[in-house]
C-alpha cells in the first residue's frame, strides 16, 4: 500500500522510502517508522496534506504514490 491510497483521517506507518524521495520530506519527519495521517485532500486528491510528528506537510499525489506504508498495528 502507498501513501496516496490513504482515506481521509486514516493513519499508517511509513516504511522504507525510495532514495528518490526529496530530502526535505525526511527533514519534515516523513521517516520510516513514523505514523502519518491524511488530514486533507484537495479536489481530485492533489495535493494531499498529512500530519506527521505533529506537523502538517503537503505533497502532490504523484510523490505520495511512491511512499510505501503499512497499517499502524502491523509494525
Amino acid at each position: 500500500m502507498f501513501l496516496s491510497e490513504l482515506a481521509l483521517g486514516q493513519k499508517a506507518i511509513v516504511l522504507q522510502a525510495p532514495e528518490t524521495l526529496p530530502v526535505k520530506l525526511f527533514e519534515m519527519g516523513c521517516m520510516p517508522g513514523e505514523e502519518i495521517e491524511l488530514v486533507f485532500s484537495a479536489p481530485f486528491q492533489d495535493p494531499m496534506c498529512f500530519r506527521v510528528q505533529g506537523t502538517l506537510i503537503s505533497m502532490r499525489r504523484e510523490l505520495a504514490a511512491i511512499i510505501p506504508i503499512t497499517e499502524p498495528d502491523a509494525r
